[in-house]
């Protein structure tokens, strides 16, 4: 049986140790629209939009002692990238790059058609812009 969604998206929740390096990444960078920011988390909650998925920013009162482990997909379990998919991936990365940013994984073809690079963000989160032309 297959779940009931009122959203065609989900929305996700990143804990960040630096609110303005994030919003200088996914607001300044990538261009994620900011609709507003509201207590949540044990802190500030700094909403984005990315198409119909909403991107919390959390930024909470007291760092939590551990961070994001280094090492992109093969450096833990988990959730270790998401993906944007975007209609110009060269441009995109190429912003990243001059704003930077480290690009761990250069624009490839992925099979044809599909093209992917992936982005770290100030936190060590990967994510992956994919550009697809099939």
């Amino acid at each position: 049986m297959a779940i009931e969604v009122t959203k065609d998206s989900i929305d996700i929740g990143i804990i960040v140790r630096d609110s303005e390096a994030a919003l200088k990444f996914y607001r300044d960078t990538l261009g994620f629209e900011h609709v507003a920011d509201t207590p949540g988390g044990g802190g500030t909650m700094h909403r984005l939009m990315c198409g119909t998925t909403m991107v919390k920013l959390v930024s909470p009162d007291e760092l939590p002692a551990a961070s994001n482990p280094p090492g992109g997909l093969a450096g833990a379990s988990g959730i270790r990238y998401w993906t944007i998919s975007v209609p110009d991936l060269d441009a995109l990365t190429n912003t990243c790059r001059e704003a930077g940013y480290t690009i761990p994984v250069e624009p490839r073809e992925i099979r044809p058609g599909v093209r992917i690079s992936m982005i770290e963000d100030p936190d060590g989160n990967w994510v992956e812009l994919l550009e697809n032309n099939e």
